[in-house]
């Protein structure tokens, strides 16, 4: 016989959201295993005594949680799921006839409560995974990736020398109102004004002509409206902290810098920070390394090899982890050269030899632009009437060897990148950090940052790093109560297999008795 279901609505019904969520559900697992007290304790500073009640800060936390994991990035988008969703309502503490707070309550709490409450979150995930033999500690793999900021190319503005800044900001504010700008400014004044060299200011100009020259596959080309930008002269009033960073083969956009660390054991994330991204990486290296040490340590993990690829490399970073008793295994930068061709260096001395045998010694060290140098140069009798000296020198009086004064470091740590454990860790760094920022950026909301302000953009990649360690987290304990079953079943097994043999040997009569 044909059924036919008809629905109507009950007046009266009995419904318990906890017998509708199955026991292996993501989220029936993830509340059993988060727990979020804490926060509390660390946010009470943040609210008064009396007034209305705002959101309580563990269902802020997991409303943020599962925008993540869901892969969405609006709040309001997330209210509007989560309101759909019973296992994401019973992860939250909600019934179904609760009204989730208001999408603009998220932002605002979100701007409330700073970024350390934040890291604190992140390493509470991070000791779970600890816990739980995630993470081994002795082998880090450092990398970094621009995130697209909250702020528009179209946005941008001029930087202009100090006594302008007046008449211009007045010329932009008519402008402003019949084109697509900024309306308020949020640059301080000092970043609105211009702060490169005549000699950088022409650099520039050369580039943006040869630039825009180049261009031709894509409207606004042969200086038709195409334009060529720079942190030294453009800014961003939208998001000021926002900054112009461009990858071989991309387009230069508005990106933060987000820097991470990677445990090669099971590939959780042990650090991440939001940095401004017109920097190079190895300039943000020791600050890394200084907070995922300390965190490691606290938790009782002995770091001793650091992966990390050539934009990291420098002579201060090698001498700083030599220093804190890390082996680094950073290919060197192709400007690096261990000396001069042809010129054999004397340790005991400290000096270099030429083809000739004529000693270049040193004389001093200098710090010139931000890297420590050693000078060493020749007598200039010892280059005079000397028959190599035009393809040596030149029309100069004396060889002048200008070196970094890392080059020990240098050579050591390219030993290590040149040896067989060099070449598996180059490996082994490829397919550890390198996937994990593909999962943050496609799966877990990192893609783009939704906020403005670097702090702000700095909790955002705190919130994707600790989803995704708690995915981890959750994905490994589930197998090893799986495993740690089935291992149970085959022990009982086999002992009443025994059990069987033993007591059929016993009953069987032995011949000859």
């Amino acid at each position: 016989m044909q059924g036919k279901k008809n629905y109507q609505e009950k007046l009266f019904t009995s419904f318990r959201l906890s017998d509708r969520i199955p026991e292996e559900n993501f989220y029936r697992r993830l509340k059993d295993a988060l727990s979020l007290d804490f926060l509390y304790r660390l946010t009470q500073k943040f609210y008064g005594t009396s007034g209305q009640k705002s959101i309580d800060p563990v269902v802020f936390f997991k409303l943020c949680l599962v925008g993540y994991l869901e892969n969405m990035i609006t709040d309001r988008g997330v209210i509007t799921h989560a309101s759909m969703r019973l296992d994401i309502l019973y992860f939250l503490g909600y019934d179904v006839d609760e009204e989730l707070p208001w999408h603009s309550t998220l932002s605002r709490t979100r701007q409330l409560f700073p970024d350390d409450i934040f890291e604190e979150v992140f390493t509470k995930v991070l000791q779970l995974c600890i816990e739980s033999g995630l993470v081994k500690g002795h082998t880090q793999a450092i990398d970094s990736a621009p995130i697209k900021a909250n702020a528009s190319m179209d946005s941008l503005e001029i930087k202009v020398p100090a006594e302008e800044l007046a008449n211009h900001l007045a010329k932009l504010r008519v402008q402003s109102q019949r084109d697509r700008k900024a309306k308020i400014n949020k640059a301080p004044k000092q970043q609105q004004q211009i702060s490169a060299s005549p000699k950088e200011l022409q650099d520039i100009e050369s580039r943006n002509k040869k630039w825009s020259q180049d261009q031709d596959m894509r409207p606004g080309a042969k200086n038709k409206g195409s334009r060529y930008t720079s942190n030294k002269t453009h800014y961003s009033p939208t998001d000021p902290d926002a900054r112009i960073s461009v990858k071989p083969g991309k387009a230069r956009k508005l990106n933060y810098l987000c820097n991470m660390a990677v445990d090669t054991g099971f590939h959780v994330i042990t650090d991440i920070h939001g940095y401004h991204a017109d920097k190079k990486d190895n300039q943000y290296l020791q600050d890394t390394t200084m907070r995922l040490n300390r965190r490691l340590r606290r938790e009782g993990l002995i770091w001793k090899h650091l992966l990390a690829d050539a934009g990291y490399s420098s002579g201060e970073n090698y001498h700083y982890l030599e220093g804190k008793g890390i082996k680094s295994y950073i290919p060197a930068h192709g400007t690096y050269k261990g000396g001069p061709e042809g010129f054999k260096y004397v340790k005991e001395g400290n000096y270099w030899l030429c083809p000739k045998g004529k000693k270049v010694t040193f004389r001093k060290q200098k710090l010139e632009k931000g890297t420590l140098k050693d000078n060493y140069f020749t007598k200039r009798s010892d280059c005079k009437g000397c028959p190599i000296k035009a393809a040596c020198i030149g029309k100069s009086h004396e060889k002048r060897i200008n070196i970094t004064a890392y080059r020990e470091e240098y050579e050591r740590n390219n030993q290590r990148v040149n040896s067989r454990l060099g070449r598996y860790m180059k490996g082994k760094r490829q397919s550890t950090v390198e996937p994990v920022f593909g999962i943050l950026k496609e799966h877990l909301g990192l893609r783009k940052i939704h906020t403005i302000g670097i702090k702000q953009a700095n909790k955002c990649m705190h919130l994707a790093a600790i989803a995704y360690n708690l995915k981890k987290y959750l994905k490994y304990s589930g197998k090893r109560i799986k495993t740690g079953a089935a291992q149970l079943a085959q022990s009982i097994y086999y002992q009443n297999l025994v059990g069987a043999l033993k007591s059929s040997l016993l009953s069987t009569p032995i011949f000859g008795v």
